[in-house]
Protein backbone atom coordinates (compact mmCIF):
# COMPACT_ATOMS: atom_id res chain seq x y z
CA UNK A 1 0.00 0.00 0.00
CA UNK A 2 1.47 3.35 -1.09
CA UNK A 3 0.47 6.30 1.10
CA UNK A 4 -0.65 9.61 -0.35
CA UNK A 5 0.70 12.61 1.55
CA UNK A 6 -1.21 15.84 2.14
CA UNK A 7 -0.24 19.17 3.70
CA UNK A 8 0.46 17.58 7.11
CA UNK A 9 4.12 17.02 7.93
CA UNK A 10 3.90 13.31 8.61
CA UNK A 11 5.23 10.12 7.03
CA UNK A 12 4.08 6.53 7.46
CA UNK A 13 6.32 3.97 9.15
CA UNK A 14 9.24 3.22 6.76
CA UNK A 15 8.66 -0.50 7.40
CA UNK A 16 5.49 -0.15 5.30
CA UNK A 17 7.44 0.57 2.09
CA UNK A 18 6.82 -1.81 -0.81
CA UNK A 19 9.40 -4.27 -2.15
CA UNK A 20 11.05 -1.50 -4.20
CA UNK A 21 11.27 0.77 -1.17
CA UNK A 22 8.47 3.09 -2.34
CA UNK A 23 6.66 4.41 0.72
CA UNK A 24 4.59 7.45 -0.20
CA UNK A 25 3.60 9.82 -2.98
CA UNK A 26 2.78 13.53 -3.02
CA UNK A 27 3.47 16.23 -0.47
CA UNK A 28 6.07 18.89 -1.18
CA UNK A 29 9.78 19.63 -0.93
CA UNK A 30 9.57 22.11 1.93
CA UNK A 31 12.52 22.27 4.30
CA UNK A 32 10.44 20.88 7.16
CA UNK A 33 9.22 17.88 5.18
CA UNK A 34 12.65 17.07 3.77
CA UNK A 35 14.28 17.19 7.21
CA UNK A 36 11.54 14.98 8.66
CA UNK A 37 12.08 12.52 5.82
CA UNK A 38 15.83 12.24 6.28
CA UNK A 39 15.46 11.88 10.04
CA UNK A 40 13.33 8.79 9.38
CA UNK A 41 15.42 7.20 6.64
CA UNK A 42 13.25 8.47 3.78
CA UNK A 43 14.26 10.42 0.69
CA UNK A 44 12.56 11.80 -2.46
CA UNK A 45 13.41 10.31 -5.86
CA UNK A 46 11.27 11.10 -8.88
CA UNK A 47 11.31 12.77 -12.30
CA UNK A 48 9.56 15.70 -13.96
CA UNK A 49 6.76 13.51 -15.32
CA UNK A 50 5.81 11.92 -11.98
CA UNK A 51 4.53 13.21 -8.64
CA UNK A 52 7.01 13.36 -5.75
CA UNK A 53 7.90 9.80 -4.73
CA UNK A 54 9.33 9.00 -1.30
CA UNK A 55 11.52 5.94 -0.72
CA UNK A 56 12.86 3.97 2.22
CA UNK A 57 14.76 0.97 0.78
CA UNK A 58 14.93 -2.31 2.67
CA UNK A 59 18.72 -2.18 2.35
CA UNK A 60 21.04 0.82 2.27
CA UNK A 61 24.40 1.10 0.53
CA UNK A 62 26.59 2.88 3.07
CA UNK A 63 30.17 3.71 3.90
CA UNK A 64 31.56 3.84 7.42
CA UNK A 65 34.37 6.45 7.29
CA UNK A 66 36.55 4.27 9.49
CA UNK A 67 36.32 1.50 6.88
CA UNK A 68 37.30 3.72 3.95
CA UNK A 69 39.73 2.02 1.55
CA UNK A 70 42.12 4.26 -0.38
CA UNK A 71 44.05 2.50 -3.12
CA UNK A 72 47.76 3.04 -3.65
CA UNK A 73 47.11 4.85 -6.93
CA UNK A 74 44.52 7.09 -5.24
CA UNK A 75 46.99 7.94 -2.49
CA UNK A 76 49.39 9.07 -5.20
CA UNK A 77 46.67 11.29 -6.68
CA UNK A 78 46.02 12.87 -3.27
CA UNK A 79 49.74 13.48 -2.69
CA UNK A 80 50.23 14.98 -6.13
CA UNK A 81 48.40 18.16 -5.23
CA UNK A 82 46.55 18.22 -8.56
CA UNK A 83 43.26 18.94 -6.76
CA UNK A 84 42.17 21.56 -4.25
CA UNK A 85 39.23 20.66 -1.99
CA UNK A 86 36.74 23.08 -0.44
CA UNK A 87 33.44 22.61 1.38
CA UNK A 88 30.21 24.59 1.09
CA UNK A 89 31.69 27.20 -1.23
CA UNK A 90 29.79 26.35 -4.44
CA UNK A 91 26.76 24.29 -3.45
CA UNK A 92 24.52 25.48 -6.30
CA UNK A 93 27.24 24.78 -8.87
CA UNK A 94 27.74 21.25 -7.52
CA UNK A 95 24.06 20.27 -7.54
CA UNK A 96 23.59 21.70 -11.04
CA UNK A 97 26.64 19.78 -12.28
CA UNK A 98 25.23 16.60 -10.70
CA UNK A 99 21.94 17.15 -12.52
CA UNK A 100 23.73 17.11 -15.88
CA UNK A 101 25.53 13.79 -15.41
CA UNK A 102 24.13 10.99 -17.63
CA UNK A 103 22.97 8.05 -15.49
CA UNK A 104 23.00 4.49 -16.75
CA UNK A 105 19.46 3.20 -17.24
CA UNK A 106 17.90 6.62 -16.67
CA UNK A 107 16.21 8.92 -19.14
CA UNK A 108 17.01 12.46 -18.06
CA UNK A 109 17.69 13.39 -14.46
CA UNK A 110 15.90 12.97 -11.14
CA UNK A 111 17.50 16.24 -9.96
CA UNK A 112 14.71 18.46 -11.25
CA UNK A 113 14.58 22.25 -11.00
CA UNK A 114 12.26 21.89 -8.00
CA UNK A 115 14.78 19.57 -6.34
CA UNK A 116 17.62 22.00 -7.02
CA UNK A 117 15.68 24.90 -5.51
CA UNK A 118 14.67 22.84 -2.45
CA UNK A 119 18.20 21.65 -1.70
CA UNK A 120 19.73 25.07 -2.28
CA UNK A 121 17.32 26.31 0.39
CA UNK A 122 18.33 23.41 2.67
CA UNK A 123 21.93 24.49 2.16
CA UNK A 124 21.05 28.12 2.91
CA UNK A 125 19.59 26.98 6.22
CA UNK A 126 22.65 24.89 7.06
CA UNK A 127 21.26 21.37 6.52
CA UNK A 128 22.71 20.47 3.10
CA UNK A 129 26.41 20.49 2.33
CA UNK A 130 28.73 20.21 -0.63
CA UNK A 131 32.32 19.16 -1.20
CA UNK A 132 34.01 20.83 -4.17
CA UNK A 133 37.11 19.57 -5.97
CA UNK A 134 38.98 22.12 -8.07
CA UNK A 135 41.69 21.82 -10.69
CA UNK A 136 43.38 24.98 -11.90
CA UNK A 137 40.48 27.09 -10.69
CA UNK A 138 37.81 25.00 -12.44
CA UNK A 139 35.25 22.79 -10.71
CA UNK A 140 36.43 19.26 -11.51
CA UNK A 141 34.09 17.23 -9.31
CA UNK A 142 32.13 17.17 -6.10
CA UNK A 143 29.22 15.83 -4.11
CA UNK A 144 26.32 17.08 -2.03
CA UNK A 145 23.99 15.71 0.60
CA UNK A 146 22.04 16.32 3.78
CA UNK A 147 23.13 15.68 7.36
CA UNK A 148 20.83 13.88 9.76
CA UNK A 149 22.69 13.89 13.06
CA UNK A 150 25.98 12.11 12.43
CA UNK A 151 24.73 10.47 9.24
CA UNK A 152 25.53 12.17 5.93
CA UNK A 153 22.85 11.32 3.38
CA UNK A 154 24.72 11.58 0.10
CA UNK A 155 22.49 12.65 -2.76
CA UNK A 156 24.74 12.74 -5.81
CA UNK A 157 28.29 13.24 -7.02
CA UNK A 158 29.93 14.16 -10.30
CA UNK A 159 33.36 14.06 -11.85
CA UNK A 160 34.61 15.97 -14.88
CA UNK A 161 38.17 14.81 -14.25
CA UNK A 162 39.22 11.27 -13.33
CA UNK A 163 39.34 10.69 -9.55
CA UNK A 164 37.73 14.03 -8.67
CA UNK A 165 34.59 12.54 -7.12
CA UNK A 166 36.67 9.99 -5.20
CA UNK A 167 38.73 12.87 -3.83
CA UNK A 168 35.51 14.57 -2.68
CA UNK A 169 34.30 11.43 -0.89
CA UNK A 170 37.66 10.89 0.82
CA UNK A 171 37.66 14.49 1.99
CA UNK A 172 34.15 14.05 3.40
CA UNK A 173 35.17 10.90 5.28
CA UNK A 174 38.22 12.62 6.72
CA UNK A 175 36.27 15.53 8.23
CA UNK A 176 35.43 13.35 11.23
CA UNK A 177 31.92 14.82 11.28
CA UNK A 178 30.00 11.67 10.39
CA UNK A 179 29.69 8.11 11.67
CA UNK A 180 28.04 6.93 8.46
CA UNK A 181 27.72 8.07 4.86
CA UNK A 182 24.58 6.91 3.06
CA UNK A 183 25.57 6.32 -0.57
CA UNK A 184 22.03 5.18 -1.52
CA UNK A 185 22.83 3.62 -4.91
CA UNK A 186 25.32 0.78 -5.33
CA UNK A 187 28.30 1.41 -7.61
CA UNK A 188 31.37 -0.73 -8.06
CA UNK A 189 33.76 2.13 -7.43
CA UNK A 190 32.10 2.96 -4.10
CA UNK A 191 32.17 -0.72 -3.15
CA UNK A 192 35.90 -0.76 -3.93
CA UNK A 193 36.28 2.10 -1.43
CA UNK A 194 34.61 0.11 1.36
CA UNK A 195 30.89 0.80 0.94
CA UNK A 196 28.52 -2.08 1.74
CA UNK A 197 24.87 -2.98 2.15
CA UNK A 198 23.19 -2.84 5.55
CA UNK A 199 19.58 -3.47 6.53
CA UNK A 200 17.04 -0.73 7.05
CA UNK A 201 16.94 -1.68 10.72
CA UNK A 202 20.68 -1.16 11.10
CA UNK A 203 20.47 2.11 9.19
CA UNK A 204 17.67 3.36 11.43
CA UNK A 205 19.74 2.44 14.48
CA UNK A 206 22.54 4.66 13.13
CA UNK A 207 20.07 7.51 12.65
CA UNK A 208 18.80 7.15 16.22
CA UNK A 209 22.35 7.60 17.53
Amino acid sequence: MIFRLDERLVFPDPELADEDGLLAVGGDLSTGRLLLAYQHGIFPWYSDDTPILWYSPHERFVLYPGELKISKSMRQVLRSGKFTVTMNTAFADVIKACSLVPREGQDGTWITDDMINAYVELHRQGYAHSVEVWQQGELAGGLYGVHAGQVFCGESMFSKVSNASKTALIALCQTGNYNLIDCQVHTEHLESMGAKMISRQQYMAELRK
